[in-house]
């Protein structure tokens, strides 16, 4: 019995030594490939692969080791396809990046001849503004000259709230201009501050002084109208602190040399057909002449629900949509 479990235990390490010196083989094989830069990988042999980098990462965590997978680890330079895209960098600048194929480099070649060697790449940017481009009936454009290496650029519009297109061409000795890509239609925004602003708050009087007077510390419970007016007063004339010293919240409140005072509002904005009705609450809403509409409402804690109703001009159709908005105000005081 011993004899055999000692042949058993020899055959076993045999066996293993055996898988070892095929594992080790197959690594070379690897390597050789690797280092020659040709030959296909099986799975198997990416499989042995993957666990080489994994070990020669233990043993060498500051390095990488790169081994062909069968898969490329970076991004191709060229996706094989004619493309021009316009982004939007800030109110006056945009940002265009481009591929065209040999394929299509050859096509105009034949076609222009001599006059190809001769053109000029540019890239020609249009104000579309308000007009539905066709390519013919921009209200403006100009070019920008570029080189033929380029894939990309930046264009200065110098047109803050614009559409603008832009056409990646050839312009010929006679002035002809070739288009050979167009991008897509882009919209600058604004410079500034938005100039829409709102009529009137939409709050109830009981809300008004009960934010306020969370605000100033004076609890939940509303303070009644006479205090409700000295603080309207005091809001059209500028927030506490802001104003004259005679303002009426400073005579009625007296804060301290040093306060604080945190208050946020939400705004809710949409559209709908000019024609339309909308009410917040039960109350009219007024439409601008594109349909669209905003206001301010004041968010007091707790869940708020503000429901918006929409009903067409002949009634025979309504929408509602109720937007659901939850504040909570953490109000710490350390002396």
């Amino acid at each position: 019995m011993a004899i055999l479990r000692k042949k058993k235990s020899v055959a076993r390490k045999s066996a293993r030594k055996g898988s070892v010196q095929k594992r080790v083989s197959v690594k070379s094989k690897v390597l050789r490939k690797a280092k020659k830069g040709s030959g296909s990988i099986s799975p198997r042999e990416s499989i042995i692969a993957s666990e080489m980098v994994v070990e020669k990462s233990n043993y060498f965590p500051s390095k990488i080791w790169r081994v062909p997978y069968g898969m490329p680890q970076e991004l191709p330079v060229q996706y094989g396809r004619d493309m021009l895209t316009l982004l939007v960098r800030d109110p006056r600048w945009i940002f265009c990046y481009w591929e065209v194929t040999d394929g299509t480099i050859e096509g105009f070649k034949r076609q222009l001849g001599e006059e190809f060697e001769k053109s000029k790449m540019v890239l020609r940017a249009y104000d579309v503004s308000g007009v539905n481009f066709t390519g013919s009936n921009a209200n403006r454009f100009f070019d920008v000259s570029i080189n033929r290496y380029a894939n990309n650029w930046y264009i200065e519009t110098g047109a803050p709230d614009s559409s603008w297109c832009v056409d990646l061409g050839l312009l010929l000795p006679d002035g002809r201009f070739i288009t050979i890509l167009r991008s897509n239609i882009v919209h600058m925004p604004p410079e500034g501050a938005s100039g829409i602003t709102d009529e009137e708050w939409m709050i109830p009087d009981w809300m008004f002084a009960r934010l306020y007077g969370m605000g100033f510390g004076l609890g939940r419970s509303s303070p009644g109208k006479a205090w409700q007016e000295r603080m309207k007063q005091a809001l059209s004339s500028g927030l506490p602190g802001s104003g004259s010293m005679s303002s009426p919240v400073k005579q009625a409140f007296k804060p301290r040399k040093f306060w604080m005072m945190v208050d946020c509002e939400l705004i809710v904005y949409g559209a709908t057909e000019p024609d339309a009705r909308v009410t917040v609450h039960g109350k009219p809403v007024k439409l601008r002449p594109d349909g669209s509409f905003t206001f301010r409402y004041a968010l007091p804690d707790g869940i708020q629900s503000i429901p918006v109703k929409a009903v067409s001009s002949d009634g025979a159709e309504e929408r509602t949509i109720t937007p659901v908005v939850e504040r909570n105000t953490n109000n710490s005081e350390r002396r």
